[in-house]
């Protein structure tokens, strides 16, 4: 099974990156992911479902523990037809 995941952490801060910002970087883009998008706003990964659920896990310890008040995310199974 293949999962798209897109996040964001909290809080914002549009002058500098926030610490639990880059470990959220960090993380996602040392996980064993097939695509990653790192954006200001907005993150998207996609992978097998194992690797994807171990960097989240990763993802929100990490981030939490760098000060992140709030982790929105949204994990989507990705079929044969989506892109």
């Amino acid at each position: 099974m293949r999962l798209r995941v897109e996040f964001t952490t909290e809080p914002f801060d549009l002058d500098q990156a926030p610490d639990h910002a880059l470990v959220a970087r960090e993380v996602i883009e040392a996980a064993d992911l097939d695509a990653v998008d790192v954006g200001p706003f907005g993150n998207t990964a996609e992978g097998q479902a194992d690797a994807v659920l171990t960097a989240l896990d990763a993802l929100l310890r990490r981030t939490l523990q760098a000060g992140a008040t709030r982790v929105s995310l949204q994990v989507n199974v990705v079929g044969e037809g989506d892109k």
